[in-house]
């Protein structure tokens, strides 16, 4: 896993990039199902509940969080701005379903591609902020070690033939 420096130099831009060994077809749905995306999408020990993946755009994305044993807490509530299957994935935080825009205590947009290279997937995630103290505030928060456990969990999932 690496940070992806071509994009990280952007003033407001954090990304980070890894090659998993398995079919961009595997990464996909381990993004577009429900069960699967509970598996990975928020670093162990916490745990991700689901209560909206309306893969389109305009569409709600709505996720929950809980260390095992504690009530689940909300984590995301955001808006599908694109979505190209097996390529492409974006949302941002700004708007929740239907283009409703809210106030998120972090405004960003997500960028996730997917890319065939060397018989795996390119996965690619870029997280976009208003502006460089927000960009800061994500990477201080632990954006390189979080998405960066996440995506190990994706790879670990996908690698695995789940």
């Amino acid at each position: 896993m690496e940070k992806d420096n071509a994009m990280s130099s952007s003033k407001t831009e954090l990304s980070i990039t890894r090659l998993i060994r398995a079919p961009r077809a595997l990464v996909w749905e381990a993004w577009a199902e429900p069960r699967k995306f509970e598996k990975w999408w928020i670093p162990a020990p916490m745990i991700c509940r689901v209560l909206k993946m309306d893969l389109r755009a305009g569409g709600g994305f709505e996720t929950q969080m809980s260390e095992i044993g504690t009530d689940f807490t909300p984590h995301l509530d955001s808006c599908f701005l694109e979505i190209v299957p097996q390529q492409k994935i974006v949302f941002t935080t700004a708007l929740s379903e239907g283009w409703q825009p809210v106030d998120p205590w972090l405004a960003m947009t997500a960028i996730m591609t997917m890319q065939d290279e060397d018989g795996g997937t390119r996965y690619t995630a870029r997280a976009l902020h208003r502006n460089p103290e927000e960009k800061q505030k994500h990477d201080e928060m632990g954006f390189y070690q979080g998405w960066g456990s996440a995506l190990e969990q994706l790879a670990r999932l996908v690698e695995a033939g789940s």
